[in-house]
């Protein structure tokens, strides 16, 4: 991926809804590690409760674009646990302008339930803290489900979150 990204190969966005096809988005997971919860954005285009993030612009490093997004969607500063990415997965997306190709890398953050955020309201209806087990998987990403196996695997999340450390 790391060699991708380094190519100079046509993997930015720059030209919706899909031009070049595929290309690269960077998401953004907000955990509390500690009460075992997960902030997702209700969006209004994909009409589903995501992780937030967009479209990595042109000669913008993924991880660039995550601090970029952070601060445009919800107002608040990235504070990454890692600078690598902790998933990766390639989505057919429907749209009502046509299908393309997203290659999704997605970063987790650290937060806190109760942190204020000024989300986008031009792009989300709401957000909201979600605990692990109660994610709406059915109308989430197609990933998300894996991401949370990955994130309890390796320890990032307990698989009884309601149970306080």
């Amino acid at each position: 991926m790391e060699n991708w990204i380094e190519s100079g190969a046509g993997l930015f966005r720059t030209g919706k809804p899909a031009t070049p096809d595929p290309h690269l988005v960077s998401y953004f997971l907000l955990l509390d590690k500690d009460h075992g919860q997960v902030l997702l954005v209700d969006h209004k285009k994909a009409n589903l409760w995501l992780p937030a993030g967009g479209h990595v612009e042109v000669d913008e490093h993924p991880k660039e674009t995550v601090e970029r997004e952070i601060v445009e969607e919800l107002g608040v500063q990235a504070d990454f646990v890692s600078e690598k990415p902790f998933f990766l997965t390639v989505t057919l997306t429907k749209g009502h302008k046509g299908n393309h190709t997203d290659v999704s890398l997605w970063y987790i953050l650290k937060a806190t339930v109760g942190n204020s955020f000024q989300y986008d309201e031009r792009e989300f209806h709401d957000i909201r803290w979600f605990p692990i087990n109660r994610i709406p998987f059915h109308k989430s990403d197609p990933h998300m489900s894996r991401l949370v196996q990955k994130l309890t695997l390796h320890k990032f999340i307990r698989k009884d979150p309601s149970v306080a450390r």
